[in-house]
């Protein structure tokens, strides 16, 4: 099973039942959220600096792909890993692995393994922080740089991305979302769309300017530290939740979410969210200070 679901996929399957699709999925609605999250907190030099590369995007050559404002620059990454080379290769299957890092909940935390030859998220995150700052970098790079940091932070800050247990981040694992059943949703694709779409949308927009006091304590850490946050959030909330207590149970053939386990999922989901958003602030404006 890929790693990783689609918005096609997703509404297909809720329309298959007969009921009204989730608007987006996280890939795109959690992830215009971060974006928009950010360039309403970063300094205004930065949200300058960050448009003036958004209007080059066309150098990445991925016209089925626009990236001219944060919306779709946060979704580019994954909207690139349908695109094929003239052999029928992936064009940006280098960078599949690059979305995620399978960080085992039930053994010590631990990004060497994950992580080894920078191919993780949390690596490629610090890399393209890197390629923006450096002053000989290619325009063409810099501007790919920026448009994978826009959707990488987002990936981290889904714990499934940043945890998980031999599942594939969850998308082993069956998942009924209230009345939906079982066979049409997964674990990941449940944190990746319908819940990220209701944390957005539940107690009031998210996309605001904060407090320099908020900013500073939410922003504050090392993306390292992000990882470890994320990858216990994927313990702590999200397996536990699922598994009624025991996160390092065996999966069940299928976990349920009903209504009041959705609404206690909320905050958590809301506040990763938020996190994202903030700490991308915080590190556009370090790439262009």
């Amino acid at each position: 099973m890929s790693r990783f679901v689609t918005a096609v996929t997703i509404g297909a399957c809720v329309a298959a039942l007969g009921l009204s699709a989730p608007a987006s999925a996280y890939w795109e609605y959690g992830h215009e959220t971060v974006g928009e999250i950010a360039m309403a907190n970063v300094k205004p030099a930065t949200r300058i600096a960050v448009r003036r590369l958004l209007a080059k995007t066309a150098m990445l050559e991925t016209p089925e792909c626009p990236a001219i404002t944060i919306e779709s620059a946060s979704t580019w990454a994954d909207c690139v890993k349908k695109l094929k080379n003239p052999d029928g290769k992936p064009r940006f299957g280098y960078a599949y692995s690059w979305h995620f890092q399978d960080v085992n909940i039930c053994k010590p935390f631990s990004l060497v393994e994950p992580c080894k030859d920078g191919n993780c998220v949390s690596a490629q995150i610090e890399r393209d922080v890197a390629t923006l700052r450096d002053r000989h970098a290619p325009k063409k790079d810099k501007v790919q740089a920026l448009v994978f940091l826009i959707h990488f932070i987002g990936d981290l800050h889904q714990p499934l991305h940043a945890g998980e247990k031999d599942d594939k981040g969850g998308n082993d694992v069956a998942a009924a979302y209230g009345r939906y059943e079982p066979a049409r949703f997964n674990l990941h694709s449940i944190w990746d769309g319908p819940l990220a779409e209701r944390a957005a949308t539940t107690g009031g927009s998210l996309v605001h300017r904060y407090p320099a006091r908020v900013r500073a304590r939410i922003a504050a850490g090392t993306v390292s530290d992000w990882s470890r946050e994320s990858w216990q959030l994927a313990h702590d909330v999200v397996y536990t939740t699922a598994l009624k207590g025991d996160p390092c149970a065996p999966n069940p053939a299928h976990v349920t979410l009903d209504d009041a386990t959705i609404d206690s999922l909320v905050p958590a989901a809301r506040l990763q969210i938020e996190r994202g958003g903030l700490r991308l602030a915080k590190l556009l404006d370090k790439a262009f200070s």
